[in-house]
């Protein structure tokens, strides 16, 4: 299986936000996610910097489950 993209913050909202993801508020450079089923998850926002993959893997395997074939189909 290929290696997950490495993607910016912002991309990674616009994507969960395309599946139900609502931006419940933000602290500092952290927007925390909510889906109305309650399922959240904390994205790291910094400009110009892109997420690491391990932190993406356990965002969408953990925090959102969403599938990396899920993930990939979000980003066409």
């Amino acid at each position: 299986m290929a290696k997950l993209p490495q993607i910016t913050a912002d991309k990674l909202i616009k994507i969960l936000s395309k599946v139900g993801f609502k931006i419940l508020r933000q602290s500092g450079s952290h927007v925390f996610l909510r889906h109305e089923d309650g399922r959240t998850t904390v994205v790291p926002n910094h400009p110009g910097e892109k997420l690491d993959r391990g932190l993406l893997l356990k965002i969408l395997k953990k925090d959102t489950q969403i599938s990396r074939e899920d993930f990939e189909k979000l980003m066409k």
